[in-house]
């Protein structure tokens, strides 16, 4: 009797630890005494086996004492990023509030499915459990009652703050620090098939990018405004909403808790302005003037250099005409006195300081603006050394005028870069000659028309720059007593002459005093004050014409 017995009961248990081993759950094994496989057949965890989770289950009756399943057994990565979390820090200082995997999970034998769309849209429900305060606002936003309709694609909180890796906004590493905002929000409102499907604007990270905050943050700065600056962080409306914080009435209060006064007198007007049907009217006509202005001037300049060098050259390879060492016009030729001198490198040192400087604020991801951009998260470097360079320009600007004012000599010098009436025709046709138009070389003035062209382009675009730059720093005065589309029109002019400025410098200037076959390698005027440059050689040809 008792063989029969042993063998009964031997079977039952070889049935069990088959049934574990083969990962059966629901209606087998286990479940004959303990009614959690009901429910876990219906959660995430249906396909794991009772044995993977639960230590010495093969014991019958189960011994007292086994500790429960820790979920970083299977969930090793997740544990950890949970650990290093807000949450996961407060449960570390004993906070016995502090959720987590089971709170917002459910229990082990009912883990909900995180795919699905019922547990999406109760992601704001389930963190209003602690957070009551923000989920109130959450779902009176526009994100919020999206969600609430049952839009798939719409934001909800572990959209913004991330999942298991929550971590607090001072963190640099959290998605909602000051410096990841722009990719967290850009994560929908840079995604061009959420645009077209929700009717969104399409441009507003790049406008963004291409302000004045969205460059500076592109560098690291922490201070400057970014989306939750202006939008708010969990309560946001739409700008028509009236209580919306972007809203016209509102742009005044918005604004004015960086720029105090903005928009008191002059409505704001739109702020996210991408290129074409955004931007102001002011706006466009100075992309328009400039659009024209750059490729005739810059295209002259090229003209007119690339003739007289291939004259020249003509002239000194070809036909081997002798350079004599002799001056133009005869002499050594004073060009520029000590005082001058001075004022000339302060100026050049300045303007090479306010190119680079300038276009590394303008496009902080080029290579030769990273050397700047590596100091910003300490300092604003390239803003400050541009200002300093600034104002060493407009000081060595107005110490010019005193000189001109206080020295007759200096005054004497200067007057003969004072346009006279035959620098037109010179200039004619001594562009024809370059350009083969004319075959004799017409004589040229000591101070020719390209030293006053570049003397007066100076004086032009430091008066230019000078009177935008001094708008764009003193912004908040700007936008207290001025439209905001004064300081969008004098950021672009501000832009476009310095790239007219520039190329102004490197194909007419530079040709002058280095790339000139008439002072190569270099033109030691502004080291010496003197100027030695040949006679023009004529050849055979034109001197028979000549007679």
């Amino acid at each position: 009797m008792r063989a029969p017995i042993v063998l009964t009961i031997l079977g039952f248990a070889f049935w069990g630890t088959v049934s574990v081993g083969r990962g059966e759950t629901a209606g087998s094994g286990c479940t004959s005494c303990h009614d959690q496989g009901k429910k876990l057949a219906a959660s995430a965890h249906a396909a794991v086996s009772c044995g993977s989770c639960h230590e010495k289950h093969e014991e019958v009756p189960h011994p007292a004492g086994v500790p429960k399943p820790a979920c970083s057994r299977c969930h090793a990565e997740v544990a950890a990023q949970h650990a290093r979390s807000v949450h996961g820090q407060a449960i570390k200082k004993g906070n016995p509030m502090a959720p987590d995997c089971g709170v917002c999970h459910g229990a082990a034998h009912d883990v909900k499915r995180t795919s699905t769309a019922e547990f999406r849209k109760g992601i704001p429900d389930l963190c209003g459990g602690c957070h009551s305060d923000v989920a109130a606002q959450f779902s009176a936003s526009v994100h919020g009652k999206a969600v609430a309709e049952g839009v798939a694609a719409a934001p909800v909180c572990t959209t913004c703050h991330g999942e298991h890796s929550i971590l607090a906004p001072s963190n640099q590493a959290s998605s909602v620090n000051p410096g990841h905002i722009r990719e967290t929000c850009g994560q929908c409102h840079a995604n061009v098939q959420l645009s077209r499907r929700f009717g969104l604007p399409a441009d507003r990270v790049l406008s963004f990018d291409a302000s004045y905050h969205g460059l500076a943050a592109r560098a690291g700065s922490q201070l400057v405004a970014n989306c939750a600056s202006c939008h708010g962080f969990h309560s946001i409306l739409p700008s028509s909403d009236p209580k919306s914080s972007t809203n016209v009435k509102n742009l005044p209060a918005t604004c004015g808790r960086c720029h105090p006064g903005a928009g008191t007198r002059f409505a704001i007007g739109p702020v996210h302005e991408a290129v074409g049907a955004g931007e102001p009217e002011g706006v466009k006509w100075v992309r328009l003037a400039y659009a024209i202005l750059i490729p005739l001037t810059i295209g002259f300049m090229l003209l007119h250099n690339l003739g007289d060098w291939v004259r020249k050259l003509v002239a000194l390879r070809f036909r081997q005409a002798r350079r004599a060492l002799a001056p133009r016009a005869g002499g050594r030729e004073i060009r520029m006195y000590g005082f001058e001198r001075i004022e000339h490198a302060l100026t050049v040192l300045s303007f090479i300081v306010l190119v680079w400087t300038g276009f590394a604020l303008k496009y902080p991801d080029q290579w030769w603006a990273r050397p700047l951009v590596s100091w910003e998260r300490h300092f604003p470097v390239r803003g400050a050394i541009h200002r300093i360079a600034a104002v060493v320009l407009l000081a060595t600007s107005a110490l010019h005028v005193v000189s001109l004012i206080a020295s007759r000599r200096l005054r004497r010098h200067w007057k003969e870069l004072w346009p006279r009436r035959q620098d037109a025709p010179e200039a004619l046709l001594n562009c024809a000659y370059n350009l083969g138009l004319v075959s004799k070389k017409p004589p040229i003035s000591a101070h020719s028309y390209i030293e006053k062209a570049e003397y007066w382009a100076v004086v032009w675009g430091t008066a230019v720059m000078g009177v935008t730059g001094i708008l764009l720093w003193a912004n908040n005065w700007a936008l207290r007593w001025l439209p905001k589309s004064a300081i969008d029109v004098a950021t672009a002019i501000h832009l476009y002459e310095a790239v007219l400025a520039t190329l102004a410098i490197v194909v007419w200037h530079f040709y002058s005093v280095i790339f000139d076959p008439d002072v190569y390698p270099l033109e030691t005027a502004f080291l010496n004050g003197v100027s030695v440059k040949p006679h023009e050689e004529t050849s055979a040809e034109e001197k028979e014409t000549s007679e």
